[in-house]
């Protein structure tokens, strides 16, 4: 049946009962001219029934105007009745698809055009789809952070629906849902010309690269937000580098470079999507890196000892200093070396930091003593590139790799996203942390920043009780029970060397200048500063509007960008955590050893080789 008045068309859509005796009911569609709005309407009030439903917003309109009392909103969405307006045919059939699970009936297209959409019911009991479900649970993964998992969608659906899933179906739900949220996965690649010229427009200064192969697949991405870029000059330049694998249906390896800002906490500077982490990648990264940032004196690089970052440092920066991660150096002594763990292990870390040679030398016989082996592969590598004292140029506090690792660590669930949100999800969390960072600033009233400013205070309460002997103005003697400590202020020196090392006041320099009735502002280091911290996140990260309001060139848009072939993730189930290295898949784990004969393997109860009794 049809009815035609001056706003339309109306079509009938029937809904037939099992029990053909009790009739049909007609639920109609109102479908207009002018834009194609949708309402659903319903001739019979046995139709209607309770249910949810997650509908699209209606751009407003006078065309609809008369119709906005009966819109539906997040608020009434509690049934299907006559009078709902909704965007399009899409969002009509979307709500009848969640009806139908809601209801447990099932329903079949008798016919579908630009303007009709008639369902036929066919039986109770529906059976549910991916599709359906997964629409409904969107909104669980919206939040990469949020674990929401197939067993979840199972106990969400039995309590709230009364729908019993089996596993697969809440699986592939899940997927569909991520579908949906998130697209094709290889589309993502197709938005990255348009979101890095975007990029480049509202952030004046960055530094943005996007390099393919000759076939158009991707290969690179590297950004540098000009944020970064103008704070970098207000943080001691040593920069950590780290490289993680991405979990997405594409495979690639994220890097990451950052510093320590005044604060003394981490201030990205560049972050990259790369195919693999290999000679070519490092290599390309660091070229990017130092057309952002160039290079400054007594700039150096902290990392693992991955050849891949020394081969790449040595090419693009020669002559710069490179050195290594000390927590990375220990989980290799300890697996290649099995004597002496517990007590390698303090007396590792106690040479690494040592500020003095003496106290250098004093600790590396001692490790000689406890295994020699240790001692040549630490010589091997390298002293100047793990022990704080005999590096060439000065590291500080910046003795491990951990900054990158905390990185990796915060980005762990956003490495499942697709390459476009990834990239969109750092950024996002750049401008959160600028923010977050500058209000800390204006709220700090100390001369130094938060960990600075701690440890000078910790320095301080030591310094309470030392004695001090005047020698000249500013040679000074500072008695520790019976150690002696010389202190010279005007060349910022100490003989514990911690002075020096640190550039922040040890105990000794703190008891010299008490002794002077002098302040301690004019001996730290002035990265540690408020005034540093202010200057290094002044600059904020500002939001990026719509993607619907980017305004792009064509030839822009005209880019293709297609995923690398070889990147394809295989079927199963992906890696969560890191790949191991080398040395940590040849360690061993822990075997338990017989109090009886020694071995390994088994314990005292089920040894075979005690002496039977007689």
């Amino acid at each position: 049946m049809e009815i035609r008045n001056d706003m339309g068309v109306r079509v009938y859509m029937e809904t037939k009962k099992e029990n053909k005796n009790l009739g049909s009911y007609p639920l109609c569609i109102s479908v207009r001219d002018f834009n194609m709005e949708l309402a659903i309407t319903n001739d019979s009030t046995s139709a209607g029934s309770s249910g949810s439903l997650n509908l699209l917003e209606i751009p407003s309109s006078p065309a609809i105007e008369e119709y906005q009392s009966e819109t539906i909103t997040e608020s009434t969405q509690t049934h299907i009745e006559e009078g709902q307006v909704y965007q399009d045919k899409q969002t009509v059939a979307a709500a009848m698809k969640n009806f139908s699970v809601m209801h447990k009936f099932q329903f079949k297209v008798k016919r579908s055009s630009h303007r009709s959409y008639w369902l036929i019911c066919v039986a109770k009991n529906r059976k549910r789809t991916a599709v359906v479900v997964g629409s409904m649970v969107v909104p669980k993964y919206c939040d990469p952070k949020t674990v929401y998992t197939p067993k979840d969608i199972q106990t969400n659906m039995l309590s709230e629906h009364g729908l019993n899933l089996s596993y697969m179906q809440a699986w592939r739900a899940k997927e569909k849902a991520l579908q949906f949220l998130r697209g094709n996965p290889s589309d993502s690649y197709s938005k990255l010309p348009k979101y890095f010229y975007i990029l480049e427009e509202i952030y004046h200064g960055s530094v943005v690269k996007l390099k393919k192969t000759a076939d158009d697949c991707f290969l690179y991405a590297f950004v540098a937000l000009c944020t970064s870029i103008s704070g970098w000059q207000h943080c001691r330049p040593v920069v950590v580098v780290d490289g993680t694998f991405l979990k997405s249906a594409y495979r690639g390896i994220m890097l990451i470079a950052s510093t320590v800002d005044a604060a003394g906490t981490i201030f990205p500077l560049a972050y990259a999507v790369v195919d693999s982490e290999n000679d070519a990648s490092w290599k390309w990264f660091f070229e990017q890196f130092k057309e952002a940032y160039g290079e400054r004196p007594s700039m150096c690089v902290v990392s693992d000892r991955h050849e891949s970052i020394l081969k790449a440092t040595s090419v693009v920066y020669p002559g710069l200093a490179h050195y290594s991660c000390m927590w990375h150096i220990w989980t290799n002594i300890r697996s290649k070396f099995k004597k002496g763990h517990l007590q390698l292990h303090e007396l590792y870390f106690a040479t690494a930091r040592s500020y003095t040679m003496d106290e250098f030398n004093e600790r590396i016989l001692k490790i000689e003593e406890v295994d020699p082996r240790v001692k040549s592969y630490l010589y091997d590598i390298g002293y100047h590139r793990w022990s704080r004292v005999h590096t060439t140029m000065n590291r500080t506090f910046t003795m491990t790799s951990n900054i990158a690792e905390s990185l990796n660590a915060v980005t762990k669930e956003a490495r499942e996203l697709l390459i476009f949100d990834l990239l969109e999800y750092i950024r996002t969390l750049l401008e959160r942390w600028t923010k977050e960072k500058l209000l800390k600033a204006k709220g700090t009233f100390t001369y130094l920043g938060y960990k600075f400013n701690k440890e000078l205070d910790n320095n301080n309460t030591l310094s309470q009780k030392l004695r001090v002997r005047a020698s000249t103005d500013h040679m000074h003697t500072v008695l520790d029970g019976v150690k002696r400590y010389i202190v010279c202020l005007e060349n910022k020196k100490c003989s514990c060397g911690q002075f020096q090392l640190d550039e922040l006041p040890c105990a000794h320099v703190l008891a010299a200048l008490r002794h002077r009735k002098e302040t301690y502002e004019n001996y730290c280091s002035p990265y540690y500063t408020r005034k540093s911290l202010l200057l290094t996140c002044e600059m904020p990260v500002n939001p990026l509007p719509d993607e619907s309001k980017w305004d792009v060139p064509q030839h822009i848009l005209d880019e293709v960008v297609k995923p690398s072939t070889g990147d394809k993730r295989q079927p199963g189930r992906p890696h969560k955590e890191r790949y191991k290295t080398f040395d940590e898949i040849k360690l061993k784990k822990y075997k338990v050893s017989c109090g009886n004969c020694g071995g390994e393997g088994h314990n005292k109860r089920t040894c075979k080789n005690a002496p039977k009794k007689k």
